[in-house]
């Protein structure tokens, strides 16, 4: 098939590694970015006080299970008109793209009441103590009313990489990262709303993003095109989204219960406990963020390769990103292992909140060098529509096999069973992955001879 846009010829016929690259670097700044956010979030918030870094910990489930949903519409929509686009079915693509934003729109109304409602019961079943309960109300409660901002920008963010758009995505992620940071100080600090202005930031930051990708569509800037018009749900596009959407959606559920179960544990050892775990998770967030921007650059290659039946392609596509993303995860073990406690003081925790939150990031990184393959993989299966393999992968890290572990380590090992739970269940995670990567690889392989 001979395509005319640039960018199509660009994922059919450029050098793979050169084109992976490209749309994966500017995925790894927004990506590094919206960490370092998280970052700088969590640092102001630690400054408030160990009460605040417990009630923001808390929270931070509520807020997975907002992106888990905008996942849903996101990825879900992005494996679709990626493929879409490799046929050469424009039009379908655009009726894909606008249906998914408006659902996701609509579903963040519905999902900001039904939180409200529910915000208690939700807090008490994440971990909140007596000692966070009313600052976690606090934080939460602001969250859940941003919620269409949120998912609406998920999905908006993903449809972009999805048609190849990946410096117009990251810009969107910049300028919610950068705005947040210059929001945060004001907020918790010079109108000394605590953590509710961190919260408030968050949203009033995401609701800028908003307009600045909503431009990019009106403006004509973008490959896909989204219009009132071109609103026409049907079953073959709900179907496609939530085939692939569903397995990430339950992924992040699940590790949003796992995080309150991690959160809940870890209350039996203070508030100190959930701090020092609080620290932990945005830091390795740092690292983890990057690797998932770079297999974010390598969906769209493989996805539209895959559409387009250029299974050499698949193939050396599939070879570069694990060879790359294994590289960078040794690399930042490295870093996280070496200097793990000069990284943890940049929060001014107390003592007993640093020594957790060292031990932490150390066994944390045990299992990073074989995170790369595991997410890589886990990407090829939803780049290619795959949806029972990546579903099992999707569950499998951060829910069926890591809550589990966290409901058994910590009765025998107490406090140190809690922290092992996350390298053991990415290390069998790894072997499932390498099992059903290999029989996907030989399927691709076999496709290639045959065409």
């Amino acid at each position: 098939m001979e395509y005319k846009d640039k960018r199509s010829r660009m994922l059919s016929e450029g050098d793979i590694g050169k084109v992976i690259a490209k749309l994966a670097i500017p995925a790894i700044i927004g990506m590094l970015v919206n960490a370092v956010y998280n970052f700088v979030d969590t640092l102001f918030v630690s400054w408030i006080g160990t009460n605040a870094m417990s009630a923001a910990q808390i929270g931070f489930p509520i807020f997975m299970i907002l992106s888990a949903f905008g996942q849903l519409f996101g990825i879900g929509s992005s494996s679709y008109v990626s493929r879409l686009l490799g046929e050469g079915r424009k039009e379908e693509a655009n009726k894909t793209a606008t249906v998914t934003y408006i659902t996701a729109v609509l579903s963040g109304i519905v999902i900001a009441i039904c939180g409200l409602i529910f915000i208690k019961p939700l807090l008490n079943l994440f971990g909140a103590t007596s000692n966070d309960f009313d600052l976690a109300i606090s934080y939460t409660s602001i969250l859940f009313i941003g919620s269409l901002f949120i998912m609406g920008n998920m999905t908006l963010n993903n449809l972009l990489r999805a048609e190849g758009s990946a410096v117009t995505s990251m810009s969107a992620l910049v300028l919610g990262a950068v705005l947040n940071i210059i929001l945060d100080p004001i907020f918790i600090f010079v109108f000394d709303m605590g953590i509710a202005g961190a919260a408030l930031a968050t949203i009033l930051a995401q609701c800028i993003t908003t307009i600045f990708l909503l431009s990019n569509y009106l403006r004509g800037k973008s490959m896909l095109k989204i219009k009132i018009s071109l609103f026409k749900p049907s079953i073959e596009i709900y179907s496609e989204i939530f085939k692939i959407g569903i397995p990430t959606l339950i992924r992040q559920l699940l590790a949003s219960f796992a995080i309150g179960i991690m959160n809940k544990a870890a209350a039996g050892y203070g508030t100190e406990a959930v701090a020092g775990i609080g620290i932990v998770s945005k830091v390795f967030m740092l690292g983890f963020y990057s690797l998932l921007g770079y297999t974010q650059g390598f969906l769209p290659v493989a996805g539209f390769n895959y559409g387009a039946k250029k299974y050499d392609r698949l193939l050396d596509a599939t070879k570069i990103g694990i060879k790359v993303s294994t590289i960078y995860c040794i690399v930042v073990f490295a870093v996280f292992m070496i200097f793990s406690r000069p990284i943890v003081m940049i929060f001014r925790p107390e003592a007993a909140v640093a020594d957790i939150a060292v031990k932490g990031l150390r066994t944390w990184s045990l299992s990073l060098p074989l995170l790369g393959f595991s997410i890589l993989i886990n990407m090829l299966f939803q780049a290619m529509g795959k949806a029972k393999e990546a579903a099992v992968l999707s569950v499998s890290r951060q829910g069926f096999i890591l809550i589990p572990l966290l409901l058994i380590l910590p009765k025998v090992f107490g406090l140190n069973g809690i922290l092992f739970a996350q390298p053991l269940a990415d290390i069998l995670t790894f072997i499932l992955t390498a099992i059903l990567g290999g029989r996907v690889c030989k399927k691709i392989s076999v496709l290639k001879d045959a065409a």
